[in-house]
């Protein structure tokens, strides 16, 4: 595919806001050709300890944040948290992302308390050293209503978020989440666009787009720009069933192939929904999880993506 953008622009666009290294290990920052490998590891098992052994056995030191002990992250009280960052550091592992649920409520719902949970989020990913916290953009008030007639509130509650960040070392990463107001890449490009910050920049979930309808190699076009981390997992199209990698209609080969080429050297994070794709998480198991990793190795195996 041709690229809209040179290898330079591209770098400088997904290193545009400051990434947290200190507490991680130096070679996990590497040069072009290589990514580093993530997952949503609650989709393993809710034990921490299991998370921790089976993304060691399948060569994943990076964790996306999301859930331990059956307590989402933005949950976890001080005992918890201080047990979850010294296992990791203990295991040589980082957490490369807070998956926060921030922006997965209507856009009707009381502001004030939400940003207050927004606060809380930032507060983790500098508790974790993890450069990147997950959000999304909202649904209607009530389904079957159009968000986009909500969208300058929208793109305030977004802003804000982003001027929060300023004084804040993580970016924000927009996930194209199902019903949201960035469900489309088109709309997902109209937020990144209108808010204009480096500190808010895009994750490209894959398969998310094939469920809502559009074309990969369209949206990888417009929002190529912007997207700072990878979301990994595969949808067939007719059937909206979710699929390791390369087995759907995702075009995650063609696209990881045209990263690599422009200089992307950030998160790949699996995300595999084998099991259970819910509004909230997801469920594998250890086995469908090997199952995913190796399909993805397969692919970056194939376009020479070192995995790190």
């Amino acid at each position: 595919m041709t690229l809209s953008i040179s290898r330079r622009q591209f770098i400088r666009t997904t290193v545009a806001a400051p990434f947290v290294v200190s507490s991680l290990p130096r070679t996990a920052w590497a040069a072009a050709g290589t990514m580093k490998l993530a997952a949503f590891a609650d989709e393993i098992s809710p034990k921490i300890d299991e998370q921790i052994r089976v993304c060691k056995e399948l060569g994943i030191r990076f964790f996306e944040l999301r859930g331990v002990a059956g307590k989402n992250v933005m949950d976890f009280d001080d005992a918890l948290k201080n047990e979850v960052r010294s296992k990791l550091k203990d295991n040589g592992m980082g957490v490369a992302s807070i998956g926060s649920p921030i922006g997965k409520v209507k856009i009707t719902d009381p502001w004030e308390p939400y940003f207050d949970k927004f606060k809380r989020a930032v507060e983790l990913s500098e508790f974790f050293s993890a450069p990147l916290i997950r959000i999304f953009s909202y649904f209607p008030p009530a389904k079957g209503q159009d968000i986009r007639e909500h969208r300058d509130e929208v793109m305030r509650r977004m802003q804000t978020k982003a001027d929060y960040m300023k004084g804040h070392p993580a970016t924000l990463v927009h996930e194209n989440e199902k019903d949201i107001y960035g469900e489309h890449g088109a709309m997902d490009l109209d937020i990144l666009k209108t808010v204009n910050s480096p500190k808010l920049r895009a994750a490209f979930d894959f398969a998310n787009f094939i469920v809502a309808g559009d074309d990969n190699l369209k949206n990888w076009e417009m929002l190529k720009p912007y997207v700072v981390h990878f979301h990994i997992k595969d949808c067939i199209r007719a059937t909206k069933k979710i699929v390791p990698a390369g087995q759907g209609d995702g075009n995650i080969q063609v696209i990881l192939e045209d990263a690599k080429n422009s200089g992307y050297t950030g998160f790949l994070t699996l995300e595999p929904h084998l099991r259970v794709a819910g509004k909230n998480s997801g469920e594998t198991g250890p086995e469908l999880f090997k199952t995913a990793a190796d399909a993805l190795r397969g692919i970056c195996g194939k376009i020479g993506i070192q995995l790190s």
